[in-house]
């Protein structure tokens, strides 16, 4: 049975329930599992045809094991992946943009966004467990954009949850922000940090540290540091792969990321033996993963304003997942990496381990103009509108399609282009068609406190407002 180690080598092994409650490992790692499933070319085959909840079920079980049963599992599975939840029949459909290249619809959950589909599992994840155990637990979270308002649909209704989501102020789009501060539900509360998404992320990660806390309020996180997201976001590579015949044939994906999150899940497929040839990294003028590819140096640069800025990071939380494996599981040197990283804001990968790496992933960068134009051009040739951070993935693509014009290459589409309104119009020349689910939060009130990038005021706030 697959048990969780911390990245950082601290603590005993835990089971799928103790990791989907904590959400950080108590040394500051992040959890792995301790070996990865294997799916050879037979399990894939018989893959073939299934439905979204028939392959979640067989991809997920391994992860999850008997900490929940299998007819529980099943439950709520297809309470998740439904077309009540879901606007499409195929949950994620692929749709064709080019002779070779397909764009994977990540945006038909609720909020309209990649992230429904790892938090609406979440959420009913931590309310079968908890209602199971008996307890109660606070979450507190970070968001560039989307994450906040996919978590806050996903938890308002749990009974034994309440969630605070720090979000930096004004660096939202406005819809993303309504998404969010809409919600009046009494264990919903959004905070407006005065700062960056990295400011938003380093207080979660200060108050995980506090000991105290963490016991006292039962915290846990539904960033992508919780390890059941990226193993909910897995799924999705597999049913696309199948789709476009795997594993006959190796497909390619390109990955709108900041925070490494969405593009460990597809390198984790890839683990447990999905034939991707590429996972291309697209990056926007916040091109800290870019240019570690590039130099084998991760250094922190000043987050600057973009058209996709649920990108806007300069911190990669879920890389350090990522160098667990590519340092062979030296925890040591991993820690020790990190602790550099956190103090010197920078550190310097080898030559060695480089090659490694760059033979795993391909990385690209995107300005805006080159953004707008490619939301131009998308428009122009197929008719179809796609938002920035789509955009992004799609330029990044491009080269790859070239070298490899065979290959099929998946673009991820982790946003409906409604939720930025102004990009695609300032781009393509029209205002994206209203979309049901966004035309409320532009009429409810808000509901949300600004305050400073200062750790004890927001522990003072968390500590004021939750449920006792």
């Amino acid at each position: 049975m697959i048990k969780y180690i911390s990245t950082r080598g601290g603590g005993n092994p835990r089971s799928f329930t103790d990791v989907l409650l904590a959400g950080l490992a108590p040394d500051g790692g992040l959890y792995v599992p301790d070996r990865w499933p294997q799916f050879d070319h037979g399990l894939l085959d018989h893959l073939h045809g299934l439905r979204y909840t028939e392959v979640a079920m067989q991809v997920l079980t391994p992860f999850i094991g008997d900490a929940i049963s299998k007819e529980d599992l099943q439950r709520i599975i297809d309470e998740t992946y439904c077309t009540e939840i879901f606007d499409h029949s195929s949950i994620a459909p692929l749709t064709q943009v080019g002779p070779n290249a397909w764009i994977l619809e990540l945006f038909r959950g609720p909020t309209l966004s990649f992230k429904d589909y790892a938090m609406q599992l979440l959420g009913r994840l931590f309310d079968h467990v908890l209602e199971q155990k008996g307890e109660r637990i606070t979450i507190v979270g970070a968001t560039s954009g989307d994450t906040g308002s996919a978590a806050i649909e996903a938890c308002k209704g749990c009974k034994h949850i309440d969630i605070f989501i720090l979000h930096p102020q004004g660096r939202t789009s406005e819809v993303q922000r309504r998404q969010m501060t809409t919600v009046d539900a009494p264990n919903v509360h959004n905070i407006a940090l005065e700062g960056t998404f990295d400011d938003c992320q380093a207080i979660v990660k200060a108050l995980f540290g506090d000991q105290k806390l963490r016991e006292d309020l039962n915290l846990s996180a539904v960033n992508s540091i919780n390890w059941a997201r990226i193993m909910a976001q897995t799924v999705y590579y597999f049913v696309a792969s199948l789709a476009l015949g795997a594993p006959g044939r190796p497909v390619s994906f390109t990955v709108p990321t900041g925070n490494f999150g969405n593009v460990f899940a597809g390198y984790a497929a890839r683990r447990m033996g999905l034939p991707i040839h590429r996972l291309g990294i697209a990056t926007n003028r916040n091109d800290i993963l870019t240019r570690f590819f590039e130099t084998g140096e991760m250094k922190i640069d000043k987050v600057m304003p973009s058209l996709s800025p649920s990108m806007d990071i300069q911190i990669s939380s879920n890389f350090e997942r990522y160098l667990y494996d590519l340092m062979d599981h030296d925890s040591a040197a991993l820690t020790k990496t990190m602790e550099e990283f956190k103090t010197r804001r920078v550190f310097k990968i080898g030559d060695n381990l480089m090659n490694k790496a760059r033979a795993e992933f391909t990385a690209n960068r995107c300005s805006d103009l080159d953004t707008m134009a490619m939301m131009k051009s998308c428009y122009a040739q197929t008719g179809i509108l796609i938002d920035p951070h789509t955009a992004v993935a799609l330029h990044g693509a491009t080269d790859m399609m070239e070298q490899d014009p065979a290959v099929p290459m998946i673009v991820l589409a982790c946003a409906h282009p409604s939720k930025f309104p102004q990009a695609v119009q300032q781009a393509v020349g029209i205002k994206p068609p209203a979309v049901p689910r966004l035309m409320d939060v532009m009429q409810k009130a808000e509901h949300y406190t600004a305050l400073p990038n200062d750790v004890e005021k927001i522990k003072d706030f968390v500590l004021g407002n939750v449920s006792r």
